[in-house]
């Protein structure tokens, strides 16, 4: 259900059926001359619209505008919001959300920078409200690596990076027309990953990076349509699997 559609005087009844609020986070933000700069999104959206009405979520709009302070900032058609000014405006959406009695809250996220700025409004929410529940999902990790290259969607690569064929593909399973890979737009390649462990690593100049990184003539309807699969079944299991917890109140149900 789209919060944009509720009447007032529906109001109460759609709060006592639905099962959590949906935010959808995205940018306007550099993807690579092959791709539009309404990526995220294009994917935070997209992915929202095909959450299962039987979950009952309650889906409001995307917040377009965030921090994109690295190294997409100085490209042309990035727009940036300050990291604290962001985190303010989300608190103070989640916040409205959690006033009107709505505990459960999905960030539906399709940008990296918006990480850390969800899991400080996550934390900061969660104490000021004991029985709210906030889950981050980043769509691009409902689908592991191993079982990409398992059904071997890309060849020599697992297709992941910021504008590269994983998220390029999706985005032409969701928006056909809006993705143009050219014979010019060339194919970059990051350096080998440092370990097979969790890290973060933050390079001002890195390898295989001109505001986009991958292999791009990759990019496929086919390998976005099965990508698009994939992430909503395990989104869907993620999401049961949450809204059946029991929230747990100063160390008790």
């Amino acid at each position: 259900m789209d919060i944009r559609e509720v009447h007032g005087r529906d109001l109460q009844t759609v709060l006592e059926e639905v099962r959590f609020a949906v935010v959808p986070l995205g940018s306007i933000e550099y993807h690579g001359p092959h791709s539009p700069l309404g990526t995220d999104v294009i994917l935070a959206n997209g992915f929202a619209e095909r959450l299962h009405p039987a979950l009952k979520p309650l889906i409001y709009p995307i917040v377009p505008y965030t921090a994109c302070p690295g190294k997409t900032r100085h490209y042309p058609g990035t727009i940036s919001v300050s990291p604290s000014v962001i985190t303010d405006y989300l608190y103070e959406i989640v916040d409205g959300i959690c006033q009107m009695g709505i505990r459960n809250v999905l960030l539906l996220n399709a940008h990296d920078g918006n990480m850390g700025v969800s899991r400080t409004v996550a934390e900061a929410i969660t104490a000021t409200y004991k029985d709210a529940s906030v889950l981050l999902v980043n769509w691009w990790q409902m689908v592991s690596t191993q079982s990409a290259e398992e059904v071997g969607i890309f060849t020599g690569t697992t297709g992941r990076g910021h504008g590269g064929p994983y998220e390029m593909s999706v985005v032409k399973a969701f928006r056909p027309d809006l993705v143009h890979v050219s014979d010019s737009d060339l194919d970059l390649t990051a350096n080998h990953s440092l370990s097979k462990l969790p890290y973060v690593l933050v390079e001002g100049s890195p390898a295989g990076w001109d505001g986009y990184t991958g292999h791009v003539g990759q990019t496929s309807l086919e390998a976005g349509e099965w990508i698009i699969a994939e992430a909503v079944t395990n989104l869907h299991q993620l999401l049961e699997s949450w809204l059946q917890k029991p929230v747990m109140k100063d160390g008790g149900e």
